[in-house]
């Protein structure tokens, strides 16, 4: 039981939720963006330091029809590069429409493209930890 970070990986920004296991639910917290196609390792550390989560979870990108895309093994990196430099558990959910679900629940144009990025990692964040159960 306790606090995990959710991640919306993408190759010129990554979104990130916070949650919680005892409630099952997360929230947007940030989006860090890439530089020279690399993750914002020193923004991640940062979040890392202060939430200090138990584990992390990331969204796996896949096709409609559940194929792969052209992100989905840089995705996997990804996460393969979150769990040797934090030392923490990452779980990979697929995170298939999350960004159309977070225009929906947004209900209007994002305020900037980083909240819609932050809002699919909460989903993502969320549905791992439904699914979990």
């Amino acid at each position: 039981m306790g606090t995990l970070l959710g991640f919306d990986y993408g190759t010129a920004k990554i979104g990130v939720a916070v949650g919680q296991t005892i409630t099952s639910t997360a929230t947007p917290l940030a989006t860090l963006r890439s530089r020279c196609q690399r993750p914002d390792w020193d923004g991640i550390g940062r979040l890392i330091a202060l939430w200090q989560p138990e584990e992390l979870v990331v969204g796996l990108p896949r096709d409609l029809d559940g194929g792969d895309t052209e992100v989905t093994g840089q995705a996997r990196r990804f996460a393969r590069q979150l769990g040797s430099r934090y030392r923490l558990t990452v779980h990979m959910i697929d995170e298939r429409l999350t960004s159309m679900e977070a225009r929906s629940q947004l209900g209007r144009a994002p305020k900037t493209i980083e909240e819609l990025d932050a809002v699919a990692a909460r989903l993502i964040l969320e549905t791992w930890l439904r699914e979990r159960d």
